[in-house]
């Protein structure tokens, strides 16, 4: 209060200035926030399921299937793909080895 020009309300003034600026800011933050997060829970409840079923893929284009795993499984590789359970069948049976750590001839109830 060095400047005699400067009245206690001027002062008072421009912090009330200040909180508002303040407090507008915080209010964007908060609804910048609510947006992300509604983006978020919109991405999760618009990711389809997993599938219950994958089969693993050789390493070059033309390869045969290596496993069929449950899906979920640890162990798929990123050339799985999800199949149904009809296929899961029919890939084991036709001598497509089961995944040795998920055991989907297991829970195919295919076992030998």
């Amino acid at each position: 209060m060095n400047d005699p020009g400067q009245t206690r309300l001027t002062l008072l003034r421009f912090l009330e200035r200040v909180q508002l600026r303040d407090l507008d800011r915080t209010r964007q933050w908060i609804a910048d926030e609510e947006r992300r997060e509604a983006e978020r829970r919109r991405g999760v409840e618009e990711t389809p399921p997993a599938p219950d079923w994958l089969l693993e893929r050789g390493l070059n284009r033309g390869s045969p299937p290596v496993y069929v795993h449950v899906g979920g499984c640890w162990n798929a590789g990123s050339r799985s793909r999800g199949i149904g359970q009809d296929q899961a069948r029919r890939a084991i049976a036709e001598g497509v080895r089961a995944c040795p750590h998920c055991r989907p001839d297991s829970a195919l109830r295919m076992l030998d």
